[in-house]
C-alpha cells in the first residue's frame, strides 16, 4: 500500500522556520515528481513547490520564491520542505504528493494527510 505521511509541521513566529518531511512507503519514489501543496481555511489548495524525477526541475510560487527550499533524499524516500522566514500568510495545511509521470506540473497520484504549519505575527 502506497502511503505518504507528513512531519514537521507545528506552530512558529513570523520569520521562524521548519522543515517539513514526507516519508514514503509502498514503493520508491525516486522515479516520481514530488510536490508540496498547501491549503488554508477558505482557500483552494496551492502548490508551493515541485521537484521533478530529475531531481534537477524545480517550481516554487512566486509567494515562497527565496524562502522554501524543495529536496528530496532517494535513499530515505523522504522529501522535505525548508520553509524559511515564514510569514502569517504561510498557514495552511501543507501537503506533499507524489506524481508517476515525474513532472512538476503533475498529475499528482498520491497524497499525504496533510500538516499544519501556523506562523503567528
Amino acid at each position: 500500500q502506497v502511503q505518504l505521511v507528513e512531519s514537521g509541521g507545528g506552530l512558529v513566529q513570523a520569520g521562524g522556520s521548519l522543515r517539513l518531511s514526507c516519508a514514503a512507503s509502498g514503493r520508491t519514489f525516486s522515479r516520481y515528481a514530488m510536490g508540496w501543496f498547501r491549503q488554508a481555511p477558505g482557500k483552494e489548495r496551492e502548490r508551493v513547490a515541485a521537484l521533478a524525477w530529475s531531481g534537477v526541475i524545480t517550481y516554487y510560487a512566486d509567494s515562497v520564491k527565496g524562502r522554501f527550499t524543495i529536496s528530496r533524499d532517494a535513499a530515505k524516500n523522504t522529501a522535505y520542505l525548508q520553509m524559511n522566514s515564514l510569514k502569517p500568510e504561510d498557514t495552511a495545511t501543507y501537503y506533499c504528493a507524489a506524481g508517476y509521470y515525474g513532472s512538476t506540473v503533475g498529475p499528482y497520484n498520491y497524497w499525504g494527510q496533510g500538516t499544519q504549519v501556523t506562523v503567528s505575527s
